[in-house]
């Protein structure tokens, strides 16, 4: 394996990039070694997924869709998938933690995944990792050989797929399509020696079979052979059926002592997946075959070893092999297993979930060619007359080591090979499209350039930080808080600039290292990786992490609540493993080390946050946690939300102007005469109480003295008529300048004022344009591309203007 040169490329392409791999080759040449030597060496956090139960136990992994939780019909893009068809994805913990801190994921026998499947781990993969890139910026390494064994799906299933993929095959998703994927073709067979035979065997992968080669072949068409038992052949057939009756004959022909021995299950190992029976009926003159390789050190025997029964003892079973070796096996167990994290180390963990424990032997006189995939065999008999399916009859040549080891029940016929133009059309885009060295070299550098610019990445700030001044803007009655200055100064100030910033400095980056082979072993480049972590940290602290320490919330909708909480948990998340990364790389950076921290910031137990919902804007603390108490109460007795009681707004103006008695309750803005008559003595009295304690009188007739009768915008309209400016008219009437644009833009709208009073034709313009273009109803886009140059209230002015145009 050492001196293999595409194995030792591919390896490389794993450990030494992140560019997404397909491994691929003929029978027997080493793929299932390289997975095991991956799993044993890698560097990387990595999972090992299959997508049946039997590909999953025997590659060690777990089956694609427990691990992603996806359903088993026809997965379809972009959530169209029938509800009923759908299963509850709701991941834990643990799951969720172990997808974010992954480096790699290993898919084995990838040729039996469907192209909906795969675009199925992209979805998930991107929903808890990084949703702007593919397979959410995780590194995939599919493991197959799309000659053999191809994806299992029904008539009707493929009636709905084929509508949005070309082909069931997983080269056919959307996924594949954008992960720029480095095929690997291994050449090198170990599996067979002749020269002729192999010859034979890639003409029949390529559906290119010579009449020379059919002749070689059918010299082998024995229709009357019957083995002597000694000699270990193996009957190797398409139908399960058929395997079953041919063991079930030639066992019942055996008048020989016989027992029964039963497996030992522990836990959780679903039978579908039971290597063997699982009460395994032996008889002394049976054949059978190693359905493991040997645990000891040994190695006496291997999955696919053939022999016949010589003697049954109570916890043991004797074989003789072809070779003359006689071999006493005990049980093997073979293990189902789960992923973790482990709390001390923080490796990703593997966790037995079951096991089941059985002697390493089945009946072999038969076995289907599906379930041969990957065994090896001295001596076969050969039925593919009815091949079904892709790929069958080359799965069953090729599990032989020699052509003479092979007899044929039924001639090789043109009929007998099934074969896809698909296929054959995607493995020569495999063949012409091999890496080189130089593509490694320039990966590897590529690859560390692309660590050093994702520790500079603030994209996934922006989304939350848009989501939630949108749930503001939205719910601006329901809201209360210092809300709006601290997301505006985190997006304007921090996220914009610094993603600004970030670009400059991976250009910069890339230009450094253009005659460079190594980027993290250049001084120059280390050097500036150093300032820009300084520089990063103190603006992530200052325009991030302290206006994030001054957001404070309060609402009495649930749903608003969730969604504002939702959104915020999220940005703290990502401000928290921002900090951890950037305080952790400030000495130096080196791959090894960013994936170490990379995945110690997701895994870090957050550091516990005020309860922000609980802040209030009121100098009345304690009279509006007493009116909030109440309200409560009342909302648990009268089983009705809080807001029916008496509103968010209302509560803190409650506590602002303090009334004394009705016929001033029922000016509050919101209580109204059922309310006061209803629940309007226990709120009184609650204020009382608070008032005389502290000394304090009503509000509300001072308010009155000086209120205007008139509507607030007409107020603002004729401070605008006297010639005052937005930002006059805010100072003099004490309110937000966002509020005087909005009762302006009402008299722009119907007319009352010009629009060009605010604005230039040049800057009116600009705006329309890319209103227009972007539309009505994406104003935080709109803000995004324009920045600090319009201001919120002058983006919704121009909008209610156009929409009377």
């Amino acid at each position: 394996m050492i001196e293999n040169k595409e194995l030792d490329l591919a390896y490389s392409f794993v450990e030494k990039t992140d560019r997404n791999l397909f491994l691929t080759g003929k029978a027997g040449t080493g793929k299932t070694t390289f997975l095991r030597r991956l799993k044993e060496e890698s560097l990387k956090r990595l999972i090992v997924v299959a997508p049946t139960g039997v590909a999953a136990i025997n590659a060690k992994g777990v089956t694609i869709h427990s691990f992603f939780q996806l359903p088993f019909g026809p997965i379809l893009p972009n959530n169209q998938t029938p509800y009923s068809d759908r299963i509850e994805r709701k991941f834990s913990k643990t799951k969720i933690d172990i997808i974010k801190s992954l480096d790699l994921v290993i898919i084995d026998e990838i040729s039996m995944v469907r192209a909906d499947v795969l675009d199925g781990i992209d979805e998930v993969l991107r929903r808890y990792k990084d949703r702007t890139k593919v397979f959410g910026g995780a590194q995939v390494l599919m493991i197959g050989d799309v000659q053999q064994l191809s994806p299992v799906i029904r008539p009707d299933e493929w009636s709905i797929l084929r509508n949005h993929y070309q082909t069931v095959y997983f080269f056919s998703s959307k996924a594949f399509q954008q992960a720029y994927v480095v095929p690997v073709e291994l050449k090198h067979i170990y599996r067979q020696e002749n020269e002729e035979f192999i010859t034979i065997l890639n003409e029949v992968r390529t559906n290119t079979l010579s009449e020379t080669s059919v002749n070689i072949l059918n010299k082998q068409y024995q229709p009357d052979f019957e083995p002597q038992s000694e000699e270990g052949y193996i009957t190797l057939t398409t139908h399960n059926r058929k395997a079953d009756a041919i063991n079930k004959k030639e066992l019942d022909k055996l008048k020989t002592k016989s027992q029964i021995y039963t497996a030992e299950v522990y836990k959780n190992f679903d039978e579908r997946n039971f290597p063997n029976d699982e009460n395994l009926l032996l008889k002394v003159g049976a054949q059978v075959m190693f359905i493991k390789n040997d645990s000891d050190v040994e190695k006496r025997y291997y999955n696919g070893k053939i022999g016949v029964v010589t003697a049954l003892e109570e916890d043991s079973v004797i074989v003789r092999c072809a070779d003359d070796d006689v071999i006493e096996v005990s049980v093997e167990t073979w293990e189902n297993i789960k992923y973790s994290i482990d709390k001390e180390t923080q490796e990703i963990d593997e966790i037995l979930e079951g096991s089941y424990t059985q002697v390493p032997l089945r009946l072999a006189w038969a076995i289907t060619i599906h379930k041969s995939q990957g065994l090896t065999f001295d001596k076969a008999i050969i039925d593919a007359e009815s091949s079904f399916a892709h790929g069958q009859t080359y799965v069953a040549l090729s599990r032989c080591k020699t052509l003479d080891g092979i007899v044929l029940k039924t001639p090789i016929k043109e009929s007998s090979i099934v074969n896809d133009i698909t296929v054959n059309n995607f493995n020569k885009h495999v063949e012409e499209n091999e890496p080189t060295e130089n593509d490694l070299e320039s990966s590897k550098k590529q690859f560390q350039l692309n660590l050093i610019a994702e520790v500079f990445n603030y994209h996934p700030f922006l989304q939350p930080v848009k989501r939630l001044i949108d749930v503001f803007y939205t719910n601006r009655t329901s809201l209360q808080g210092n809300i709006i200055e601290p997301l505006e100064i985190i997006k304007d100030k921090a996220i914009i600039p610094l993603l600004k910033v970030a670009n400059s400095f991976k250009i910069q980056m890339q230009n450094l290292a253009e005659s460079i082979d190594n980027p993290e072993e250049e001084i120059a480049i280390q050097e500036r990786f150093n300032k820009a972590v300084t520089y990063f940290l103190q603006q992530t602290n200052e325009q991030i992490k302290i206006p994030l320490d001054n957001l404070n919330y309060t609402t009495d909708n649930k749903q608003v609540k969730k969604d504002f909480k939702k959104q915020l948990d999220i940005l703290e998340e990502k401000l928290a493993e921002k900090l951890y990364v950037l305080k952790h790389l400030q000495d130096t950076f080196s791959t090894e080390k960013y994936l170490k921290v990379r995945a110690e910031a997701v895994l870090q137990k957050p550091t516990k946050t005020k309860k922000r919902t609980e802040v209030t804007s009121t100098q009345h603390e304690e009279l509006f946690e007493n009116l909030k108490m109440f309200r409560t109460s009342v909302s648990n007795s009268e089983n009705i939300p809080p807001f029916q009681i008496f509103t968010q707004k209302t509560l803190f103006e409650l506590c602002e102007l303090l009334p004394e008695d009705k016929s001033q309750l029922i000016k509050i803005n919101g209580m109204g005469k059922t309310r006061v008559n209803k629940y309007g003595d226990e709120i009184l009295e609650i204020i009382n109480e608070y008032a005389r304690k502290n000394n304090l009188k009503s509000q509300i007739e001072i308010v009155e003295v000086v209120k205007d009768k008139r509507n607030t915008k007409d107020i603002t309209f004729d401070l605008f008529k006297e010639g005052l400016t937005k930002e006059e008219i805010a100072e003099k009437r004490g309110l937000v300048i966002g509020t005087i644009e909005g009762h302006l833009s009402h008299f722009v709208e119907r007319g009352d004022i010009n629009i060009l009073e605010f604005f230039t034709k040049k800057k009116l313009e600009k705006a329309r344009k890319i209103i227009a273009a972007t539309g009505f109803d994406q104003l935080p886009k709109v803000k995004e591309i324009v920045e600090n140059e319009y201001s919120w209230g002058e983006l919704r002015m121009i909008v209610n203007w156009m929409k009377t145009q």
